[in-house]
């Protein structure tokens, strides 16, 4: 596994690079094995260190976990980060297990993909009056996949990738829906209801 420390306008010591170092190497290897990188970034906003953690799982699908802490100190910024990418690990190898076991039992249907296109929208959009002809403003276009998944596959790819929401094909049934992090901490699953014939 290969583990980068590096410093976003902050300069990074020996001490905390072989502390990052020992604990991703401890931390991470206790529940994958599949690791391939490991990336720290340490930065400095105002009076506190933020450490963003990111790690490639380096399986098939693409998987990355993420961590970030922002902390006062930049040791328990780091510690922050890492117990969250910890977090994410123990609950992506729980669910492993699971879905091996639940494998077994019933045969997966067909995976189904589709392209998309993935767009970063301004705040401000959605601001103007509908009279108005602007358009919001696109900061960011970048393509994406939308998966086949179960629900339990796209909670696990959500968390483990710090995302806010995600769009999948349901194995289940073949249909769109949509997983998010509500504001309480809960995760809300749409999952809208086939046409009448």
């Amino acid at each position: 596994m290969q583990i980068l420390v590096s410093g976003k306008g902050v300069e990074v010591g020996e001490s905390l690079r072989e502390h990052a170092q020992a604990q991703i190497d401890e931390h991470v290897k206790k529940y994958i094995d599949r690791v391939t990188s490991v990336q720290v970034v340490v930065s400095r906003e105002a009076h506190m260190f933020r450490v963003d953690i990111t790690g490639n799982l380096g399986t098939h699908s693409g998987l990355v976990v993420r961590g970030r802490g922002e902390v006062s100190d930049v040791y328990a910024a780091f510690d922050e980060a890492l117990e969250k990418v910890s977090k994410q690990l123990r609950r992506y190898k729980r669910k492993i297990t699971n879905h091996h076991k639940q494998h077994d039992e019933a045969p997966a249907p067909a995976n189904k993909r589709a392209s998309a296109v993935k767009y970063v929208l301004s705040p401000e959009a959605g601001e103007h009056d509908e009279d108005e002809k602007a358009s919001a403003l696109v900061i960011a276009e970048k393509p994406t996949e939308i998966r086949t998944m179960t629900v339990s596959e796209a909670v696990m790819k959500m968390d483990l990738q710090d995302l806010p929401a995600l769009m999948f094909f349901n194995s289940a049934h073949g249909r769109l829906n949509v997983v998010y992090r509500r504001a309480d901490g809960n995760i809300s699953w749409v999952d809208p209801e086939a046409k009448a014939a």
